[in-house]
């Protein structure tokens, strides 16, 4: 019992050192929070932290072929993750922020969700940092039993939802201090940026 919430506390951990550095998800959650308001950015989250605890998860129960994989694939991982990068930047880049928090349709509540998964997934950086992390707070030194790998994965989880619950509600508590002008700005540069990220993806491949 003891050591099950032992694994969900360095799962929590986990989840938090993975999604607190600023890298493209951010951006993209910061600028969807301030576009569309906290649900936006809170959904963006939740794609993220599904991603972060898949990959945790598979991490666990097989670290050392998934390493290989990883190792072996990198090449794809920077290029799809580069491609979706540039292309994420350029929608940005073209669309019109609007100072509306109205409700989100179905069909926009999955699109924010899966984009931010499907982004995650192919991140180089959140997959790189796995290893290092895990080894880090010792999961990697348990003979952790396949019944017992889901209270690390759904510690990562809890640990990634409440960053971007953290992260989403400061940003939000700021969203009316920004005019439309403003908005169309942070707007533009956010776009720049996860460009820049997508362009680093590539050149890295």
């Amino acid at each position: 019992m003891l050591s099950n919430l032992s694994f969900l506390i360095k799962g929590f951990i986990i989840g938090i050192s993975i999604s607190a550095p600023i890298g493209p998800i951010s951006i993209l959650c910061i600028k969807r929070t301030l576009s569309n308001g906290l649900s936006n950015g809170l959904i963006s989250g939740l794609g993220a932290a599904t991603a972060d605890s898949a990959y945790s998860f598979l991490a666990i129960i097989g670290i050392s072929n998934i390493s290989k994989w990883l190792l072996d694939s990198q090449y794809i991982i920077h290029l799809v993750g580069g491609i979706f990068l540039i292309y994420l930047g350029y929608t940005i880049f073209k669309s019109i922020p609007v100072k509306d928090s109205k409700k989100e349709s179905r069909r926009g509540v999955i699109n924010l969700y899966l984009s931010t998964l499907f982004l995650t997934i192919v991140n180089p950086m959140t997959i790189l940092s796995f290893g290092a992390i895990f080894a880090g707070v010792g999961l990697f030194n348990n003979n952790i039993e396949f019944s017992s790998s889901i209270f690390p994965t759904i510690g990562v989880f809890l640990g990634s939802t409440f960053w971007w619950i953290i992260l989403c509600s400061t940003t939000n508590l700021m969203r009316e201090k920004f005019s439309q002008n403003d908005l169309a700005l942070i707007n533009k540069l956010s776009a720049l940026i996860i460009l820049g990220f997508g362009i680093v993806s590539l050149i890295s491949a």
